[in-house]
């Protein structure tokens, strides 16, 4: 379970407002890769919290709500499909945690970041944690906010694509969601480089 051990150490040195950073969506084959950056009071305490991906939908829901009520400030930014083909999948997941960051109302003091890179072009302080939504409880409300955000506009894309039923897959490469693509063609949300092996099967 993630912890406030790496805020503390940094709080100790003096950096007094700590930001996780974290994505969601870099794998599936539709929509955008979403980015959080979260701010959380020291002393916090939310019950539960964890990588987004061990939680059950249902608990990644009630804890977005604890999370975005007791966090100091946070941001939810994206990069869509387009520029996933534009630049590639790493690029755009750094430049959707660039806009999380660059969203604060509030600068944080030092960031740390899920994996094993650092945010590009960010004039701040920046430390990259790999498996951090497992160790960081920044970083894992972070992820718990990126996922649930993602998540929520995959519903609402569902409603301007029925035929690739999004909300059930959330744009990930299920057999369903492949044998769709493979009927009706990609929409302007799917990630077209991603989809090469699928339509040449």
């Amino acid at each position: 379970m993630p912890d406030f051990e790496l805020e503390i150490a940094l709080w100790q040195k003096g950096y007094n407002l700590i930001c996780g950073v974290d994505e969601a969506g870099r794998g599936p084959l539709a929509g955008p890769v979403c980015a959080a950056a979260v701010i959380l009071p020291e002393g916090c305490q939310i019950e539960g919290l964890d990588d987004s991906k061990k939680l059950t939908e249902k608990k990644r829901e009630a804890l977005f709500d604890e999370i975005t009520g007791a966090a100091i400030c946070y941001s939810i930014a994206f990069a869509q499909a387009e520029e996933i083909e534009k630049y590639n999948i790493l690029e755009a997941t750094m430049l959707a945690m660039k806009r999380a960051v660059e969203g604060l109302k509030i600068k944080p003091d030092y960031v740390l970041v899920d994996g094993s890179q650092t945010i590009k072009n960010l004039d701040l302080p920046c430390g990259a944690v790999i498996k951090g939504d497992s160790i960081s409880c920044s970083i894992a409300a972070a992820s718990i906010l990126a996922k649930v955000s993602r998540d929520r506009l995959m519903m609402k894309l569902d409603k301007e694509y029925p035929e690739y039923n999004f909300k059930q897959h959330k744009g990930y490469g299920t057999k369903e969601h492949i044998e769709l693509i493979k009927k009706y063609g990609p929409s302007k949300i799917h990630r077209k480089s991603f989809l090469t092996k699928i339509i040449a099967g």
